[in-house]
């Protein structure tokens, strides 16, 4: 079975920094895209970062650019995501998700084309 398991969040003041961290108990990891959503209350789910199945390719939200950074260590089956300079609207409970096995230098960012997810990990931003 695919399990992902998200850790990393928590409270945190305006500017501040937090690292996300996503386990992936996959067989072959390293084929799959990977990518951070998140959704806050009354909000719709959106993807904030992507990373190709080699980490050559990466996407983030126009909100995001700048401010946060995704990569993946495929010898530990994880995938991360850097969060600088928080500010309250990132506030929001944060999804590690698996996506395609295909399109090797292709990032996703539509929930759809992704087949597994995380619990999930609240951020909550203080102003």
């Amino acid at each position: 079975q695919v399990q992902l398991v998200e850790s990393g969040g928590g409270l945190v003041q305006a500017g501040g920094s937090l690292r996300l961290s996503c386990a992936a108990s996959i067989r072959i990891f390293s084929s799959y895209a990977m990518g951070w959503f998140r959704q806050a209350p009354g909000k719709e789910r959106e993807c904030v970062a992507g990373i190709s199945v080699t980490g050559a390719n990466r996407y983030y939200a126009d909100s995001v650019k700048g401010r946060f950074t995704i990569s993946r260590d495929n010898a530990k089956n994880t995938v991360y995501l850097q969060m600088n300079s928080l500010k309250p609207e990132d506030t929001a409970v944060y999804y590690c998700a698996r996506g395609p096995n295909t399109g090797w230098t292709k990032v996703y960012t539509d929930p759809s084309d992704f087949g597994s997810w995380g619990q999930g990990t609240q951020v909550t931003v203080s102003s």
